[in-house]
């Protein structure tokens, strides 16, 4: 068995199988890896990696938006689309303007989002 194919299967089962809460941290974790690597490419000066990166996590941002239930979370969910819209907004001018400081403000929302559903 090819070792990439094998990694990509253990991969899927894990997302498969896991519970709701480890999928969304799951979420969370590779929002932050992305925006982690596009703090290197920007300091690199890799501008199309700066690009890559920061369109994989706006898809993550979405998908999260995406998975928001209303009618069970009320006004948490509220807030947290809110909060995930300016999340959005803000990757999308970090990528046009490559500013390095909006990609840094939003892996800290990331990360503190992140800790707070690994404690639930």
């Amino acid at each position: 068995m090819d070792h990439a194919y094998a990694k990509d299967v253990y991969r899927n089962n894990q997302v498969t199988t896991a519970p709701q809460k480890k999928l969304i941290v799951m979420l969370y974790d590779g929002a932050i890896r992305n925006l982690k690597l596009a703090e290197i490419a920007m300091r690199d000066g890799e501008i199309q990696k700066v690009n890559t990166h920061l369109i994989k996590a706006q898809d993550i941002v979405m998908e999260l938006m995406s998975t928001l239930n209303f009618e069970a979370g009320g006004d948490i969910a509220k807030n947290l689309y809110s909060l995930y819209d300016y999340i959005y907004l803000r990757l999308v001018r970090a990528n046009v303007d490559k500013n390095i400081e909006y990609i840094e403000e939003v892996k800290k929302y990331m990360e503190e989002l992140r800790d707070a559903w690994e404690q639930i």
